[in-house]
């Protein structure tokens, strides 16, 4: 079965995820900040990169920014926005699929992905990205008693996402990671319109 997202084009996505109703793309630039500068990494890799929302906010000591996204055509897009970004690697890659083989980043930053990848091969993929002295960033939609995962909107082709979204639980992924030798260094969490909100845990190497 094809991927849905191989099929939504990047004006959808973006004009759906900066709508009045969703309001999402200033938060989720705001919350990849955030974990940058807590973190204070000279590398980072960005899973499900979409038209690069957010690096602009890409500090200047940070000499290697490493995206991958199942989607070419938003690759092209990134690599024309942000050709002067140095240090830039870009991969078309399924992360619930194909395993990953790059050298890892000090932060690995994974918003709004595992709700359509899931927690398998993508989550295996993510962390093995991460350096042993490094960190793994993860925002999580949380859900809203009034609103659906995906909200509907002007953009008829991001309900093709619908039947593919699922929400997942922070204690699970903290309960998961700490068996796996991550540790929670930090949390928080941020409201956003329709009753939603977005949780991001920062977990580093224990």
């Amino acid at each position: 079965m094809s991927n849905p997202w191989l099929a939504i084009p990047l004006a959808d996505y973006e004009g759906h995820m900066g709508s009045a109703e969703v309001q999402q793309l200033g938060t989720l630039a705001d919350l990849f900040d955030a974990a940058i500068t807590d973190r204070k990494p000279n590398s980072i890799a960005i899973l499900g990169i979409a038209g690069g929302n957010g690096l602009d906010r890409v500090k200047p000591n940070i000499r290697r920014v490493v995206g991958l996204d199942v989607n070419p055509h938003y690759l092209d897009v990134v690599r024309q926005r942000y050709a002067l970004l140095s240090g830039l690697e870009l991969y078309c890659i399924d992360l619930a699929e194909t395993l990953v083989d790059l050298e890892p980043v000090q932060l690995v930053h994974a918003a709004l992905i595992f709700e359509h990848t899931g927690l398998g091969r993508c989550l295996d993929n993510a962390l093995s990205l991460v350096a042993p002295d490094g960190a793994l960033s993860v925002v999580l939609q949380m859900p809203s008693e009034i609103e659906h995962g995906v909200s509907a909107g002007r953009f008829p082709s991001i309900q093709n996402l619908s039947s593919h979204f699922s929400f997942v639980n922070p204690v699970w992924l903290r309960e998961n990671l700490a068996g796996r030798k991550c540790r929670l260094r930090h949390e928080l969490r941020r409201s956003l319109p329709g009753g939603k909100a977005f949780w991001m845990g920062i977990f580093e190497r224990a």
